[in-house]
């Protein structure tokens, strides 16, 4: 039988602190599906809107493509043609031929269809400002930092198991 890890100088134990991060998780999913249904969307069609915007606002190498999607989501090239009609016809992308190479399609997100989920989203700003105010600059950043990382050897565990899987 396994021995119970030692509390954190802070009192947490490991399994506090994942049930914590679950939690959080858990509602920051119930907020998407809640927005995904309100815009008669699906909760996948708000992962590909959010895989979109972030494509767009980082250095991503190569635009958003129908096959990156795919890929970044799991999904079949048929699923992703369902999502981008949903999330065409609702206004949030568009898709376009390449200038160079005609035969390939780019997905662009439509900066105007921010405006629903600014509005949507918006108490959920006011509720982070609220609690951001507890903190002082020096924690914030802390938290900020474990955030980021935790986010990246997420996405790194997630495409090593795909890329396992495959």
């Amino acid at each position: 039988m396994p021995r119970p890890e030692p509390p954190t100088p802070d009192g947490t134990s490991r399994q506090d602190f994942a049930r914590l991060l679950q939690r959080l998780s858990a509602e920051m999913n119930m907020l998407s599906h809640d927005f995904a249904a309100a815009q008669g969307l699906h909760a996948t069609d708000v992962q590909a809107l959010l895989a979109v915007m972030n494509a767009a606002r980082s250095s991503h190498p190569t635009p958003a493509t129908p096959s990156w999607l795919s890929q970044e989501l799991s999904l079949t090239s048929g699923a992703v043609t369902a999502v981008l009609d949903r999330l065409e016809r609702a206004g949030h992308v568009r898709r376009a031929r390449d200038g160079v190479d005609r035969r390939q399609v780019q997905i662009h997100y439509n900066p105007g269809a921010g405006s629903l989920a600014a509005a949507w989203f918006q108490p959920v700003g006011a509720s982070t400002d609220a609690v951001r105010a507890e903190f002082t600059d020096a924690e914030l950043g802390t938290v900020t930092r474990f955030l980021d990382r935790m986010t990246e050897e997420l996405e790194e565990l997630r495409h090593r198991r795909r890329d396992t899987d495959r």
